[in-house]
């Protein structure tokens, strides 16, 4: 059984060497994150070739994420790097403090937090492992006591309980990362911290304006991890292409319990919208030190596959880990036993649902026929890629195969569930098309003498939307 969830790893130290890189890819990594917190504009453009560059040698296409920093809500800088903070201890936080921190107080990255803050509120610190209260705003001083102490480090982050930090979403980093990671034209920009929809209009703004050169759009992921985010999560969806299930700010902005109802109302919520979705952080993060994974770990991935996940994402396991590509090959192997054992419920997914577009009427079309008729493969020949992601957008037991003369094309269906994305020259002719894109999927072993598959096209060929026809084939 082919692998129908796709995997996103971060290219870091780790990774980054042609041979390591390639090695993973090979391995199954379907998308490449670049994470625009480390490193220089030039730094992930030549990451972004050598993605290129391999990915080529490897004979695949594969998708680059470039993922924007957002606001830096983090403590500063400690003499000797770090400090031990005890229960029951006065601790200051000061926007005004230049000077590195001490046991006493630390300066802040984030100046507006006197600002957002008051007494009684909760602030987490170093992803929820300190707990602070706050007892009193003084000009720039924040006035708190350690709840749950332990170590603070340089640069750790902040975050409040129940949310409520003012900082833009996109900060003037971002809005230069953006020129940058449209000069390599990424697939992808995933925005930290968006709280509205208008969040996500401005990066789509942003990068049409900066990818024009190029004659490119990229598809937006809002990144889900502010707790102000979760009651506007229908409006930012709408206005992204895709999100990311951020569970370790969100964890704890809103409390771990709460996390994974949340994750399976997203990814619920995502594919009745027809966006794609991914699930991040913390999947496999015994393997940055160990060979194999815990048991909670596969766990968490199985059931992210089975709640529908189009993708399931590797941070550090793979920037920074000492099995890069074994945690792929073992999240890849994870993810197809997840997969054998989902329950097909194909009629269910057609319950109450409407269709307003001729083309996404076909695509829904195309997975009833070829469900109900045994179909061993589905093509879509597509030119922007949305037949095949409506048609992933309800789990069926038949591999898609988006067909697209243009890379790009190509290169954004690997993201979505179930579909593998191929290159076909442009043919004008339909029957020409058709009879070229049985021919690929014979020459590839997906399709022999004596199957049946549904293949769906646009007439006349060529037009962006234009998907009309469905027809059902016999290979002979």
């Amino acid at each position: 059984m082919a692998r129908a969830t796709k995997i996103v790893a971060t290219l870091g130290p780790a990774s980054s060497s042609r041979e390591v890189l390639e090695r993973m890819i090979r391995a199954g990594v379907d998308v490449v994150r670049l994470n625009f917190s480390h490193g220089t504009a030039q730094d992930h453009i030549d990451r972004a070739n050598l993605v290129r560059e391999v990915a080529k040698a490897a004979g695949r296409e594969v998708a680059i994420m470039a993922d924007l920093q957002g606001p830096k809500i983090r403590v500063g800088k400690f003499e000797g790097g770090r400090t031990m903070l005890e229960p029951g201890q006065r601790f200051i936080l000061d926007a005004g403090l230049s000077a590195p921190g001490s046991n006493e107080r630390v300066g802040l990255d984030y100046k507006a937090l006197p600002r957002d803050v008051k007494p009684g509120d909760t602030l987490l610190l170093n992803d929820g492992l300190l707990k602070l209260t706050v007892d009193a705003v003084k000009g720039e001083e924040v006035h708190t006591t350690v709840v749950s102490g332990g170590e603070l480090s340089n640069n750790k982050g902040i975050n409040k309980a129940g949310g409520g930090l003012t900082a833009p979403a996109l900060t003037g980093k971002d809005m230069e990362d953006i020129k940058t990671a449209m000069s390599f034209q990424c697939e992808y920009l995933a925005v930290s911290f968006p709280k509205s929809a208008t969040d996500m209009e401005m990066a789509r703004q942003l990068a049409n304006v900066a990818g024009e050169a190029w004659h490119h759009k990229p598809q937006l992921i809002a990144k889900i991890e502010r707790s102000e985010a979760i009651p506007l999560l229908e409006q930012i969806l709408r206005a992204s292409d895709g999100i990311m299930v951020a569970r370790g700010d969100l964890a704890v902005e809103v409390g771990t319990a709460a996390v994974p109802a949340l994750q399976k109302r997203m990814i619920k919520m995502a594919r009745e919208l027809d966006r794609f979705v991914i699930t991040a952080t913390q999947m496999m993060e015994s393997m940055i030190v160990n060979p194999v994974p815990t048991r909670a770990e596969v766990s968490d991935v199985a059931n992210a596959v089975l709640d529908g996940t189009d993708a399931v994402m590797l941070s550090a396991e793979t920037a920074a880990g000492r099995y890069p590509v074994e945690t792929v090959e073992m999240m890849a192997s994870i993810c197809v036993e997840a997969e054998r054992a989902e329950e097909i419920s194909l009629d269910a997914g057609f319950t109450n649902k409407t269709f307003g577009r001729i083309d996404q009427s076909i695509a829904m079309a195309a997975l009833f026929t070829a469900y109900h008729q045994g179909c061993k493969a589905i093509l879509a020949l597509t030119e922007s890629g949305s037949t095949a992601l409506w048609m992933s957008r309800i789990k069926i037991h038949v591999p898609i195969f988006g067909l697209t003369s243009q890379v790009r094309t190509q290169r954004r269906m690997a993201m979505y569930r179930n579909v593998m994305p191929l290159l076909m020259p442009n043919f004008e002719d339909r029957d020409t098309a058709l009879r070229h894109a049985e021919r690929l999927l014979v020459e590839l072993g997906a399709l022999k003498p004596g199957d049946t598959y549904a293949i769906t096209c646009g007439e006349p060929m060529g037009y962006p939307g234009g998907t009309n026809m469905l027809k059902v084939v016999r290979v002979a």
